[in-house]
Formats: C-alpha cells, sequence, structure tokens
C-alpha cells in the first residue's frame, strides 16, 4: 500500500469554560439513568418511548477470527452518516476494534470501517487519561465493566476505571461531540492518536484547537487521501505535547511522522471536572472540516443526544410492529438499525451548500454524491431491497454516487472500502443499479449506469473483483472454466447468469434494442451449463466441457465462494422453476431442499487448509448442510414456494427467526456482513423475502408478529396484520390482500408502494391447500410469456 496516499485531517478546537460539576452524565440521555462518576450506568429497555430504545449496539459483538456471532462493533452515528464511532478495545490496525469479551479500552476512534475483514480508513482516537498522561495505547488503556457503559445508537458512555474518568460521545453525520468527567485529580488530560502509516498534528493552543490528518487505509491504492479532523475543546490547555511513536516533545506544537498524536492537559478542579470536545473530519480539506464542525452549530451535547435520538426514531419508525415479545422487539429493531449504515456517505457539503467529494477512484475532489463502504456481493441479496422499500431517496442518492464511481474509475464497484476492493466474485452491481430503476427510482443518469453495466459485463477491471474475471471464457463457453486457473468458478459463473438477468430486465425497461435484450436473456440461463444431473446439483466444469473430477459436494470453496455445491446450486434466484425442471420435477426439487436440512453438517475444508469460521457456524447450527450465517443460501428456504409446498418454508423461516438471531453480544450466527443478515431478518419477520431482487416481487414467508405498519416514502402505508399470530402458529392458513382472497406465494413491490393491508390467519397446522398451483409460484425466467 501507498503509505501516504491516504490522509484523514483532523482539528480540535477547545474553548474557555467553567468546570463541570453535575453528574457524569448529566442529563442522561433519555432513555435510561445514570450516576455520578464511578458508578454503574444503567439503560431500562422498560423505559420505552420510540423504536431506538429497543436497540442494542452490543449485538453481535462478542465475536472473534474463528466464530463470527456478527463480527459487529458498536456503531455510534447517524443513519448512513459519514464517520461514526466506537470505542476501541483492540490494537490500532486490528480490524476487531471493538469485542464484548475485551477488557480495556484504548480510546474512542472514529471510524468508517464495514467490516473487521475490511478494516478501517481515515481513523483516529481520542482517549481521556489521569495521573501520568501515558499516551501509548497500551499504557494508556483502561479496565472497563459493560456494568458501566451505555451504548445507544446516538450516544455512548463509559467508566473508564484505571483513570477514573466517564467519557461519552454523541454524532452528528461529519461531527461529534464528546464528553468527559474527570474524578478528583492533580491531573486530567486527552489524548488524542491520530494512527500510524503517516499523519500529522498541530496544536493551536491560544485556539484550544488540535489539528491534523490520519492517512491510514487498508484496502485498496488511493491516491492523495488524508482525512483531516479538527477538535474544538471547551477549555484552555495547561499543558501540551506531540508525540511520535513512543516519542513525547513537551511543549512542541506540531509534528509529522509515521505515528503521530498529542496529549493536552486541563486544570482539575475536583471530582466532576468536566472537559468537552466538539470534532469534525473532512476528506477534502482542513478547511471542510472546519465547515463540517458548523453542523454542531451551538448546540449542547444534550441538543446533541436529542436531535440523534430523534433521528434514529423517525429512520426506525418507517415500521411499527405489534404483539411481539420484549425480545423480538429488541433483535427487530437491533437488526434494523444494522440496515441503515452501509453504504454510508462519502461526500460534504461546503460553504456554498454544494455537495462535493473526494473521489477513492482518481484521488480528486469533485462534485456530487459519494457513498462507500459496501460489498454488493452481500448486499444486493435484501439490504439493496429494503433501501428500496423503506428508503428510496437515500438510495438515489446511492444511485448517483455509483454513477460517479464509473465516472472517475471506469468501472462500478462490487466492494467498496472506500475505493475499489479486491475481494469476493461476481458482477452484481448489475443487480443493484437494475433493481433500483425497476422499482420506480428516478431523476438520475440511468442510460449512463446502464452503460456501466455493459461495460462490467464484457471486461475484465483492473483487478479480480471489478468486472467479470474469466469474462472472455463465460462470453464464448457460457460458463468460467474450472482448470484455467480461476478461483471459484462456478460461483462466478451462477452470479454472472443472474447479473445477466437484472442487465436484460433493465435493456428492456429502456427499450434497448432487441438484439441486445435478447443477448442477456440468453446468457441468464448460462446457470445450466454447470448442472450436474447425476448429482441434480451444480458443479465446476473443465474447458473441455467435461466436468471437473473427483467431486465432492461438501467441500468449501474451489470451484465455490465461502460455500459448498449444497448451498451454490441455489442460485438461480431468476428461474428457479429452470432449476426444478433440470432436477426432474417439483417432488425431486423439494426433496433435493430437505436434503440440505436433513444432512449431517460435514464439510471438506481441504481448499482453505483450515476451518473457516463460516464452516464452524454452519457446523454447530444443528440445522444440517443451511449455513445461514453467509450469504449464498439465505434464500433457499423461500424456494419452497416455487414447487408448491410454501408451509415447508413457513417453518423454516419461523425456525431461523427464533434460533439464529438474538438481541445479544451473541446474536447473529456469522457476520452480520453491512446489514446484509440483519435485513434477511427484517423482511422474514414482515412475512417475506425478496429471492430475485431484479424482479418487482418478494415471496412469502410467514409473518412473526400480531401486527407490522411499513410507512411508506410516498405517504402511504402497508400493513401486514396475523391477529391470532403466536410462537407455535406459524403456518399460514389463509390470507387476504386489501379484502381479497391471497393465495400467491409471491406480494409485489406495486402492491405494497400502493398502500393496503396483507391480512393473514395462522394456525400450528400447515395448510397443504394453500399456494400449491403453479399459479401461485413466484416469477421464473422459464415460464415468462412475455419476455421480450
Amino acid at each position: 500500500m501507498k503509505k501516504n496516499c491516504l490522509k484523514t485531517w483532523f482539528i480540535v478546537f477547545v474553548g474557555l469554560g467553567v468546570a463541570y460539576s453535575g453528574p457524569v452524565f448529566s442529563k442522561s440521555p433519555e432513555d435510561g439513568t445514570r450516576k455520578n462518576n464511578g458508578s454503574a450506568i444503567k439503560g431500562a429497555v422498560s423505559n420505552v418511548t420510540g423504536p431506538v430504545d429497543y436497540v442494542n449496539p452490543l449485538m453481535g459483538t462478542d465475536s472473534k477470527v474463528s466464530l463470527s456471532n456478527g463480527n459487529t462493533y458498536p456503531a455510534i452515528g447517524l443513519p448512513w452518516g459519514m464517520n461514526m464511532w466506537t470505542p476501541q478495545t483492540g490494537k490500532n490496525g486490528d480490524g476487531w476494534q471493538y469485542t464484548y469479551g475485551a477488557d480495556k479500552i484504548r480510546g474512542i476512534k472514529q471510524t468508517h470501517q464495514p467490516s473487521p475483514w475490511m478494516n478501517d480508513y481515515g481513523q483516529f482516537s481520542l482517549m481521556p487519561v489521569s495521573g501520568r498522561g501515558e499516551f501509548n495505547q497500551e499504557k494508556r488503556a483502561s479496565w472497563f465493566s459493560h456494568k458501566s457503559e451505555v451504548a445507544k445508537p446516538y450516544y455512548y458512555g463509559v467508566y473508564l476505571a484505571d483513570h477514573d474518568v466517564t467519557a461519552e460521545v454523541t454524532p452528528t453525520e461529519r461531527a461529534a461531540m464528546f464528553r468527559f468527567t474527570f474524578g478528583q485529580s492533580d491531573s486530567s488530560f486527552v489524548v488524542l492518536d491520530a494512527f500510524d502509516r503517516g499523519s500529522e498534528v498541530e496544536i493551536i493552543p491560544e485556539k484550544n484547537m488540535i489539528i491534523g490528518y490520519s492517512t491510514r487505509y487498508s484496502r485498496g491504492k488511493l491516491q492523495n487521501f488524508k482525512n483531516y479532523f479538527v477538535i474544538v475543546f471547551d477549555k484552555p490547555f495547561e499543558t501540551y505535547a506531540v508525540w511520535e511513536d513512543e516519542s513525547k516533545r513537551q511543549g512542541q506544537k506540531k509534528v509529522n511522522g509515521n505515528h503521530s498524536g498529542a496529549i493536552v492537559s486541563f486544570k482539575n478542579v475536583g471530582k466532576g471536572t468536566g472537559v468537552q470536545a466538539r470534532v469534525a473530519s473532512s476528506f477534502i480539506s482542513p478547511a471542510q472540516a472546519l465547515t463540517n464542525l458548523k453542523e454542531l452549530k451551538e448546540h449542547t451535547f444534550d441538543d446533541i443526544v436529542s436531535q440523534g435520538r430523534e433521528r434514529w426514531n423517525d429512520v426506525l419508525g418507517r415500521i411499527t410492529i405489534e404483539g411481539a415479545t420484549d425480545e423480538q422487539y429488541r433483535t427487530f429493531y437491533s437488526t434494523m438499525y444494522r440496515t441503515v449504515f452501509f453504504p454510508n456517505k462519502l461526500y460534504e457539503i461546503n460553504e456554498s451548500g454544494e455537495i462535493m467529494h473526494y473521489s477513492p477512484y482518481n484521488g480528486k475532489v469533485l462534485p456530487g454524491y459519494m457513498f462507500a463502504g459496501t460489498g454488493f456481493w452481500d448486499t444486493f441479496r435484501a439490504l439493496y431491497p429494503l433501501l428500496n422499500l423503506l428508503y428510496p431517496s437515500i438510495n438515489k442518492e446511492m444511485q448517483e454516487g455509483l454513477l460517479n464511481c464509473y465516472k472517475e474509475g471506469g468501472f462500478l464497484p462490487e466492494w467498496s472500502s472506500p475505493g475499489f476492493a479486491d475481494i469476493m466474485v461476481g458482477n452484481n452491481s448489475a443487480s443493484v443499479v437494475a433493481e433500483a430503476y425497476l422499482k420506480g427510482l428516478r431523476g438520475y443518469d440511468i442510460e449512463t449506469l446502464y452503460e456501466a453495466l455493459i461495460h462490467g459485463a464484457n471486461n475484465e477491471g483492473p483487478m479480480t473483483a471489478v468486472g467479470r474475471k474469466g469474462v472472455a471464457y463465460y462470453n464464448e463457453l457460457g460458463y468460467v472454466p474450472y482448470d484455467v486457473g480461476i478461483n471459484e468458478n462456478a460461483a462466478r459463473t451462477l452470479e454472472y447468469a443472474y447479473d445477466d438477468f437484472a442487465i436484460y430486465r433493465l435493456a428492456k425497461a429502456l427499450n434497448r434494442p432487441q438484439a441486445e435484450i435478447k443477448l442477456y436473456a440468453d446468457r441468464s440461463q448460462n446457470y445450466k451449463k454447470l448442472f450436474d444431473p447425476s448429482t441434480n446439483l451444480m458443479r465446476g466444469k473443465n474447458k473441455d466441457g467435461q466436468f471437473q473430477a473427483p467431486f465432492n459436494p461438501l467441500k468449501w470453496g474451489d470451484a465455490f465462494t465461502e460455500g459448498n455445491s449444497w448451498h451454490y446450486s441455489w442460485s438461480v434466484f431468476h428461474d428457479v422453476q429452470g432449476l426444478i425442471d433440470l432436477m426432474g420435477g417439483a417432488d425431486v426439487f423439494v426433496g433435493m431442499l430437505d436434503s440440505v436440512f436433513n444432512q449431517p453438517p460435514h464439510f471438506d475444508e481441504s481448499y482453505y487448509g483450515g476451518v473457516i469460521h463460516e464452516i464452524r457456524e454452519m457446523q454447530i447450527a444443528n440445522m444440517g448442510q443451511y449455513a445461514h450465517g453467509n450469504q449464498p443460501i439465505q434464500h433457499m428456504i423461500y424456494l419452497y414456494n416455487y414447487a408448491g409446498q410454501p408451509w415447508k418454508a413457513q417453518y423454516w423461516v419461523r425456525e431461523v427467526l427464533d434460533r439464529m438471531y438474538k438481541p445479544t453480544p451473541d446474536g447473529y450466527c456469522g457476520d452480520e456482513d453491512n446489514g446484509q443478515t440483519s435485513a434477511w431478518y427484517v423482511f422474514s419477520a414482515l412475512g417475506f423475502y425478496p429471492v430475485c431482487p431484479a424482479m418487482d416481487q418478494y415471496v412469502v414467508g410467514a409473518p412473526l408478529f400480531k401486527k407490522a405498519v411499513i410507512k411508506l416514502e410516498n405517504g402511504k402505508t402497508f400493513t401486514i396484520s396475523a391477529a391470532n399470530n403466536q410462537a407455535d402458529n406459524r403456518y399460514i392458513q389463509s390470507a387476504k390482500l386489501n379484502g381479497k382472497s391471497f393465495d400467491q406465494n409471491w406480494l409485489s413491490h406495486s402492491a405494497i408502494m400502493g398502500g393496503g393491508e396483507l391480512k393473514f390467519q395462522m394456525s400450528d397446522i400447515p395448510n397443504k391447500n394453500r399456494g400449491v398451483g403453479q399459479h401461485a409460484a413466484p416469477y421464473s425466467f422459464t415460464l415468462d410469456t412475455n419476455k421480450f
């Protein structure tokens, strides 16, 4: 990596003020009680006045490299905000920046990290300390307890025992306020850590200010990258020093080096001494960091807390639910909270009110929208469909951002963190772009985005994960061969085929030439090239047309991506009937689906040389070969609806909802993955799921609650009701849509957007006469009589 390409500028201001003498968590953030410095902090779910009160940001944080229970961190920020903040328990540069089982906190860190596997970029941290004023991350670290920690989406507070100080933070989109309350001490310090790989810090005592930048990043090759920061404290410095690596330079105001930082001290007037800091950052310039600081206006810390809470209640309040248990309420809104962070805003608003962004694709500052921090391999499946349903206006901005990605980078990203990241497979930007337009988003340059799809579908990109690796083989043979040195080739083929379907659908909507429409329609059938009738599974195929041998369908990786053939054989989102026909009919197809659950969780890990965490998560779930902790098979349960046995989907959906999600630190059954695994829960709890995002359909499962109301951006509401829903009643006996009998196993997007009510009658006994005919089945390309 080019150490000096990416930099984050920061500025810290400290204004004059009087010592804070109130409670450490003065004016509790409206959702719990807090005692004075050194006492326990309690957040009570019983004091619920809005959906945000149910959210547990610690859900999924009890994770490690070998086993993921979510691989999340407490993200303290606003929906889609440019910056988030998190307590940092891991060492600088460790992707596992907060783990529930850790004992010590090293700082409160600004983060943009979408996943521990992707790591972070543009990070810096603040840490209050007392006593000797240690700045080294190991020496300054303090013991803490979850009993004295409050984590809300809009607020974080923790008692740092070794320093007898309470640290609090509350964010806006590009700024934040900190409040540090010290105990009795002869010295009170705040340490700024700008991290390594190139950073600069400057102290401006007369302005109570620290400015600087960080250049650390983890993925891709970024040009001219800096994260500029500005921090303003409310009290003057008694002393100050900068530091570089392990060297402290007392009284020096500026340092530039590999690993830079600052340490400033404040007069301690006794227990309860308070210091506040106003912080902002910019990827554009130091001046823009100062502009971003104006987000805080003249508001107090508690004002920002209140505004953040209001914002979160508005966003989460797009869905209201009734008739849930306390655990279900907390799980639902905790998962919904995870769906509205990524991709996050990389754009900023300048002094003239213009939307500008630093481009991670060419290193320039340019006008327009930009987002970052998502992998389409994960999120095309349910996260983007959820945005199109609940938050289409933000996805319109995201589509405009993708347009800028293409203009500035020559391709659409498949993983952005913040620019091109060489990880995962597929060309699933096609689904993300096509779905948005097909579900009604307008007011942006869809023609150029379509051009981007065609370009990406027919070219290899600047790295393996951009464009289509193996595209020449795919376009000639209809598949990416197993024996030509391209890994995960079967997975690539299956995903390319679905992506071609998405392009076909968009081409048709845009009235492109018939030959072009037909080309991508034909390519969408390439999944058939990998179907092995001797096993009824998908299998890698050599260039000469022979299937790869020997074949072990339990082998993870190799021809597949983070899964095996039993996981990937269902990746025909757009033509399930075509897959049913290949397998020999509905009965055989259902038997194959059943086999996923009936098999023991055996595996072959030889491709990886060890058991990766996704394998272990499948093994311990007690659901056979079903691996809900990873994306390839998450839609598979819903495929029973295509084969005339929807009650089996209803059974297994409820099983996953009940067993695989809890609002606890070990609450996921694998990586949460930028909102995807959470979006699965949100959709499935409502009673339907977008098996094929490029279609105007959701496949019906079974609702979890007695009532859910979706408040749409167009002003209408759509209600899902099931008055007799309860733990044992997981089966649909009958249904009515807007008062009329509803026997379909799918629900259209347009029906939801039009408003109305879908009413279910539930039972503990499956109704094996409902939804069994082919007329009830969701869309399959094979059955489409209006293809062209």
